[in-house]
Order: C-alpha cells, then sequence, then structure tokens
C-alpha cells in the first residue's frame, strides 16, 4: 500500500536524494529548451548536494527562504519544491521538481499547495514562478493552477536574457 502523499519540510539527510531529483529533472524536462550546455551550468550552480544540504538546514531561517518541501511515496523522494517571500505580500516558488515515474499524479500540485500555504501564513497575497515562456514543461502546469504572464510581453524575471539563444526566464503569478 502507497504511503499517503503529505507533503513535508526536507531534513538535512534528503539533500542528496532532492539533489539527484532535481538535477534529474531539469536534464529530463529542459535540456532540449536550454540546450545541454545551459542545463549543465544551471545544474551545478543549484543542483550540489553540500548546497541544498545547507538550504534544508536554513528552513525557517527567514522568509525569503521557507525551505525544501519533499514528497515521499513508498520511502521513495517523488518530489521536491522550494520557496520563500520575495517582497512584502509576495511568494514566489522557485523550484519544483517531479520523479518523471510520478508525473500526473497529483504530487506536483500537493506541493504547490504546500509551498502556497507556507507563504500565505507569512501574508503573501500573490505568488510568482519562473518559466522559461509558453515553451517551459511547466507552463501548462503552472497556468492550470491560475499562474498567468504578467503584462503585455511577459516581462522577464531577474537577470539578463542569455545571448546563446535560448529562451529568456519570465514570471508568471497568481493571487493566492
Amino acid at each position: 500500500m502507497a504511503d499517503k502523499l503529505e507533503p513535508r519540510a526536507a531534513v538535512a539527510d534528503e539533500a542528496a536524494e532532492i539533489a539527484a531529483l532535481l538535477a534529474t529533472s531539469w536534464r529530463e524536462n529542459y535540456a532540449e529548451l536550454l540546450g545541454g550546455y545551459r542545463t549543465e551550468l544551471l545544474v551545478g550552480e543549484y543542483c550540489g548536494v553540500g548546497r541544498i544540504s545547507a538550504e534544508t538546514s536554513a528552513a525557517r531561517a527567514g522568509d525569503g527562504w521557507l525551505g525544501w518541501l519533499v514528497a515521499r511515496t513508498d520511502g521513495e523522494l517523488v518530489g521536491a519544491a522550494a520557496g520563500g517571500i520575495t517582497t512584502i505580500g509576495s511568494g514566489e516558488i522557485y523550484t519544483l521538481c517531479i520523479a518523471s515515474a510520478h508525473s500526473g499524479k497529483g504530487i506536483a500540485g500537493a506541493l504547490v499547495r504546500a509551498a502556497t500555504e507556507q507563504q500565505r501564513a507569512r501574508g503573501a497575497t500573490e505568488q510568482s514562478v519562473g518559466v522559461y515562456g509558453s515553451g517551459d514543461p511547466a507552463f501548462g502546469f503552472f497556468t492550470r493552477h491560475g499562474f498567468a504572464p504578467v503584462g503585455p510581453g511577459h516581462h522577464p524575471a531577474e537577470g539578463v536574457a542569455p545571448s546563446d539563444g535560448s529562451p529568456p526566464l519570465v514570471r508568471i503569478r497568481r493571487e493566492i
């Protein structure tokens, strides 16, 4: 019988599993869209076990970083998400990844709901996420959950658009 799916705060011992899931998810979902080189740069920057270990121990360190949330079923890590409060009243989902074998089983929705509740509890009334435009594999999921592009032309998220021709990160938002 499968475990009841209840997202919870990650613990430091899960850092390696989170790092592996995040790296695999980015490679499976973004290598074609962003190119292998850019994807590997992002994996190198954000998927290190040391970084994620520090981030799990920093949970509840402040509103800007609310920590990693994880979902397990039958003991297996099947999803992870992280978010925080970016400005007064505004939350953001920084990352969301689901094991491909468990896609479409409600795990992503459960993690987003958990992150949303964390952010609401800290006064957020709106929430954003960065995606690589309408071609992003996550774009459909987030728009089905009420997120919409910000203004005409989809204002770029913070940072500089890449010069390699891959799509820029854009911010989509919803009220929560």
